[in-house]
């Protein structure tokens, strides 16, 4: 029987200056492959090329990757500002409906960094476009130099919610992440339900409230080294677990539900 098919958001790219490209990290789809035994694919998130509905019958379960671009403040009722970065609205028109889709039919998905913040804005959450300017905020950004290894380094702490859906998930109430997002969530919508804080308060763990399938999203990102890191592999073991159950005809599968 063959695997499961995840769906991974790809990201836009120019190669020197002229060449468009729909691109993913390596580790995005390694994780999917190694750690939740799923095949995995990349998505060209434009609205000119796919459609939510093909998306939706084509897929077990979707990725929701990080990338340089935010999600647009227009779809948070914000107006633009230069403090909110670069834009990717081909991204957004796709990825913000596929969300609300998948959480009404019990679709699983798995959001990481910007997929947290869309995850979070398609629930009707709101966004600052620089946590770290808010007071009492760390800086949660990427280390502008160093090693791989160095950039993706454990910075802090993330606890969870005593007996929530992380806690059990984790087998921990606190656990170790990197960092490298420059948003933060501030006003959460009422379904989007922070599960996981930093020891400043920022968001980082989430899933949506009375949705019917593994609709886990994170701050950090658990695609790095995440056979091998214990916070990780519960995220991408769980994606795959569902993902199954989903390709198996299970239209409602439970949030934890294991391999």
């Amino acid at each position: 029987m063959s695997r499961p098919l995840i769906g991974i958001i790809s990201n836009q790219h120019v190669v020197e200056s002229t060449y468009r490209i729909h691109a993913g990290g390596v580790m995005n789809s390694t994780a999917v492959a190694e750690v939740s035994d799923c095949m995995p694919a990349l998505i060209p998130a434009d609205p000119r090329m796919v459609s939510v509905e093909e998306l939706l019958e084509s897929f077990d379960a979707f990725l929701l990757t990080g990338g340089r671009p935010n999600v647009h403040p227009s779809e948070y009722g914000e107006a633009e500002t230069e403090a909110h970065g670069a834009f990717d609205r081909a991204r957004d028109a796709i990825t913000l409906p596929l969300i609300r889709a998948c959480v009404e039919r019990g679709q699983p998905f798995l959001g990481i960094c910007r997929g947290f913040q869309e995850v979070a804005v398609a629930m009707g959450s709101t966004l600052h476009p620089e946590i770290r300017d808010l007071p009492g905020r760390m800086n949660h950004r990427m280390p502008p130099e160093g090693t791989l290894e160095e950039k993706f380094a454990l910075r802090h702490k993330v606890s969870f919610t005593e007996g929530g859906v992380f806690h059990r998930l984790m087998g921990a109430p606190e656990v170790m992440t990197n960092t490298l997002h420059g948003q933060g969530v501030i006003h959460p919508g009422k379904r989007f339900v922070i599960d996981g804080t930093a020891p400043d308060g920022t968001a980082e763990a989430a899933y949506i409230d009375g949705a019917p399938g593994f609709t886990l999203a994170v701050q950090w990102h658990p695609e790095y080294n995440a056979a091998n890191d214990p916070v990780s592999r519960p995220l991408f073991e769980g994606l795959g677990a569902a993902a199954r159950a989903w390709k198996a005809g299970e239209r409602a599968t439970p949030m934890l539900k294991t391999a």
